[in-house]
């Protein structure tokens, strides 16, 4: 008999943003990969952002994040840049391993929880 594993169903990715004190929080849960990074794509869109570009990214919820996510957030932060920022909350160790492989946590700030990421 041979036993055949069945494809892991990636986590769903759900994005929802807030306003507090002109920054913007977007809360991210799920897995950000290529095929699910479109709601975070679109929520971090720089028209949308423009009257408030000062971001904290909430990744308390974020399992998983592939080479695609962090693309995401390189552009985000390249296009807040000029006239805001960005910074990352609660990003998980298994994420926040990634983001430092790659330097990406000397370029955008990585903050514990969203408290010390507002205040920065």
């Amino acid at each position: 008999m041979v036993e055949i594993e069945s494809a892991r169903q990636p986590e769903p990715l759900h994005v929802s943003s807030t306003a507090t004190d002109g920054v913007t929080v977007v809360r991210v849960v799920g897995e950000i990969d290529h095929a699910s990074a479109g709601p975070l794509i679109e929520t971090l869109d720089l028209d949308a952002l423009s009257n408030q570009p000062r971001l904290v990214i909430d990744m308390r919820g974020v399992s998983f994040m592939d080479s695609s996510g962090i693309n995401v957030l390189l552009a985000a932060h390249h296009d807040l840049a000029p006239a805001g920022w960005l910074r990352l909350a609660g990003v998980r160790d298994s994420v926040l391993r990634t983001l430092k492989i790659v330097g990406v946590d000397t370029v955008i700030p990585c903050h514990p929880n969203l408290k010390e990421a507002l205040t920065g």
